[in-house]
């Protein structure tokens, strides 16, 4: 697999997008997915894995609320990982992800993820490159470990241009409405910009290759919601699903948790 060079990769859409077109077959991507969704959770065989990476501002919370509205709330869960909390750090880097993992039957979104703890880290010098490269072997075995648990993993990195992240940060100042997503810190991460493009290009190429990075041009959210959305769309119809005819073990505990 030849190497991810995040400069060489545009952050727009192609020029021969329309972007009414595309809007109208995201609507119907979006349909198709809950429709798939409801299959899923109801046959309880698989699960699906969406993991969000991206600079600050590169729309992760845009997307899980517009990709994803359409999905049956009981067969959806969302985490965000914020900052380790004391008992969370007083564990290995991996034990707060793993216990959200998906159960067969359902699909989970992790807003960043266990990839926070080779990125952010090394930009901020708090370990070292050894301890970095033993913990994207870990991350190897653990995505691998939930391949052979039937769940699907979708990894996105939302490619953001520098331009428009100043953009944004700027916009979270001065619009109300997003003013609360506002943290005077964003700015200085944005100046570690080169460190960041520079290690995520490291864990393109360590972590996993056989769970290849879809790079999503983010820069406009339209773009970004279409490309998303194609690719849940068609790991889900790559599953196979069909309805069960009687209920199995698991999705009988879906019933139990219906009746609580």
């Amino acid at each position: 697999m030849s190497a991810i060079r995040l400069t060489d990769i545009p952050t727009r859409a192609p020029g021969n997008m329309d972007k009414k077109k595309t809007r109208k077959a995201t609507h119907k991507l979006k349909k198709a997915i809950a429709d798939l969704q409801n299959i899923l959770y109801a046959e309880a065989k698989h699960s699906l894995l969406v993991i969000l990476q991206g600079m600050d501002a590169s729309g992760k919370d845009g997307a899980i609320r517009h990709v994803f509205n359409r999905i049956n709330p009981q067969g959806i869960q969302v985490t965000s990982f914020k900052v380790p909390t004391p008992e969370e750090a007083a564990h290995d880097f991996l034990w707060r992800i793993h216990a959200h993992a998906p159960a067969r039957g359902m699909m989970h979104i992790f807003n960043r993820s266990h990839y926070e703890d080779v990125l952010v880290t090394r930009v901020h010098g708090w370990i070292d490159d050894d301890t970095a490269h033993r913990r994207m072997q870990h991350i190897n075995h653990f995505e691998q470990l939930l391949l052979d648990h039937q769940t699907t993993i979708l990894k996105f990195y939302l490619h953001i241009s520098r331009e428009e992240q100043a953009k944004r940060l700027q916009e979270r100042l001065k619009n109300p409405k997003k003013r609360w997503k506002y943290n005077p810190s964003d700015l200085e991460e944005a100046q570690k910009w080169h460190d960041y493009l520079h290690y995520y290009e490291e864990v393109f190429a360590t972590c996993s290759p056989e769970i290849p990075w879809i790079i999503v041009p983010a820069d406009q959210n339209w773009y970004k919601e279409f490309v998303i959305a194609e690719a849940v769309h068609q790991a889900l119809k790559n599953m196979q699903l069909r309805y069960p005819r009687r209920a199995s073990l698991a999705s009988a505990g879906h019933a139990h948790n219906r009746k609580k």
